[in-house]
């Protein structure tokens, strides 16, 4: 318990430099998978394999989005109520959302193997890369369930104070992810098969690793037989924490299929392999932004738990600071050399020419994207799952959607490139999702008050000592 205990106790800096660092290095390598596989592909295969992994990438989204449903509400939901000490129910959660975590996965698993084709073919497949796209998806979607149950448990393992213990489950697949892209891509030849396999077996490896944990005696928060018994109030507590990651998750994988239908029609399929690779960048800074966001996560929920709104408004002031500047470091590089960037993935100079335009458009706002995630971050960490919900689907749902499809009209009307209006949409909207996102947190700016009380909600006949459901 004593891991636990400093979250109330240790200086905030030390606090989020011990939890985020972990965190940040999960959350990057946990974009490795794709980075890699599109790297391997991009040498030893060619630009159309790009474009074929490019279209299952909303549809990986949707799974990891899944695994946030679950994981990040759990894992929110945890740090609360062991900042009102009470382990039993931590032990309660930790059952059922490895509960949710089946029941969806099948469900999902499922799904993609009765309606594949239509799926692939409703986020862009054309018949130059759903061959691809097909191949990759049926060996890699059983996995996925394995996926999500490791983004859970190991997140978790980091709300329940082993932080380093998470990141290094998840460093050990990356590393894993690698050396299986090495033997099956280039030296067996097996394409975009072998970055499936590679991607499947390393995603099992670190998902026994994590079950592993919570059946050891040295874990304070382990598997216990009354853990498992369902409960459908801990089910709502945790999806409505979850639903907001799970919303934008979800929003950016359908977002992503209408984008890739604006890309083929005014680009061509090389436009939605180069999208596939400035999204791979930009997705890398913000799986960075995300994992200082879920070091900050356990600090905020213990806490706004315990009362302690001073710690609550520290760590989420110096938490936003750190986000911004790597979000400005990013935005320059995007912006500064496009081109460098771009050429660890590809050395098709028709790529090149698209890729190069759209690495400063989606990139150029980085600051205003990371100042939005870490207030969508924040809140859900607090449950206040409507603000965080609000402010995480602005961008994509609210006006990604619509301008996606009036600014690339608007170019070609006025005799400009409707491709490049596709670009532009996306920096438009980083920009009006931070505004809205300014004008929600200072809406609840009262949670940092000396004076303000969390509410506790209505104890229920199962509701643990504190009253917590």
């Amino acid at each position: 318990m004593d891991n636990i205990r400093e979250l109330e106790t240790k200086p905030v800096g030390a606090l989020l430099l011990q939890y985020a660092l972990p965190a940040v290095i999960t959350q990057v390598v946990a974009s490795i998978y794709n980075i890699v596989d599109r790297v391997f592909l991009g040498q030893y295969v060619g630009a159309l394999a790009i474009a074929g992994l490019a279209i299952t990438l909303p549809i990986m989204n949707i799974i990891h989005a899944l695994g946030s449903l679950v994981g990040v509400g759990a894992s929110s939901r945890m740090s609360i109520v062991l900042g009102r000490k009470d382990v039993r129910w931590a032990e309660k959660i930790l059952g059922n959302s490895m509960l949710l975590t089946f029941f969806f996965g099948f469900l999902f698993v499922t799904g993609g193997y009765l309606f594949m084709d239509r799926i692939l073919e409703l986020f862009g497949a054309s018949l130059d890369t759903i061959g691809y796209a097909r191949e990759y998806m049926q060996i890699v979607l059983p996995g996925m369930f394995l996926t999500t149950m490791t983004f859970n448990l190991t997140g978790l393992i980091r709300a329940s104070g082993y932080p380093t213990k998470s990141m290094w489950i998840m460093a050990g697949g990356a590393v894993l992810n690698i050396f299986l892209d090495a033997i099956f891509i280039s030296v067996l030849g097996l394409g975009i098969a072998g970055a499936a396999w590679a991607t499947t077996l390393s995603m099992a490896s670190t998902a026994v690793v994590a079950v592993l944990h919570f059946v050891s005696p040295k874990s304070f928060i382990r598997f216990k037989r009354h853990a498992w018994a369902p409960k459908l109030y801990i089910f709502r507590n945790v999806l409505l924490i979850g639903m907001s990651p799970f919303l934008m998750n979800f929003a950016a994988s359908f977002v992503v299929a209408l984008l890739n239908r604006q890309l083929i029609r005014y680009g061509g399929d090389l436009a939605v392999g180069a999208y596939g690779i400035v999204n791979t960048y930009g997705s890398f800074l913000v799986m960075f932004i995300l994992g200082l966001c879920q070091g900050m996560q356990p600090i905020a929920g213990y806490n706004y738990g315990a009362g302690h709104n001073h710690r609550l408004k520290d760590v989420f002031i110096l938490t936003m600071k750190v986000s911004l500047v790597v979000g400005t470091l990013g935005a320059l590089l995007a912006v500064v050399v496009p081109r460098i960037i771009l050429r660890a993935f590809t050395d098709s100079t028709a790529l090149l020419d698209i890729g190069v335009p759209a690495m400063r458009y989606l990139n150029v706002m980085m600051p205003l994207i990371a100042f939005t995630i870490t207030n969508s971050q924040f809140f859900q960490s607090i449950d206040k799952p409507w603000i965080a919900i609000t402010t995480s689907l602005s961008r994509q749902v609210l006006f990604l959607i619509p301008l996606m499809f009036i600014i690339p009209a608007l170019m070609v009307n006025a005799g400009g490139d409707g491709l490049t209006g596709v670009w532009l949409t996306c920096t438009v909207c980083d920009v009006l999702g931070a505004i809205l996102a300014a004008l929600l947190l200072m809406s609840q700016r009262k949670v940092f008050h000396p004076g303000y009380v969390p509410p506790v909600r209505k104890p229920r006949k199962e509701a643990g000592p504190t009253g917590e459901e």
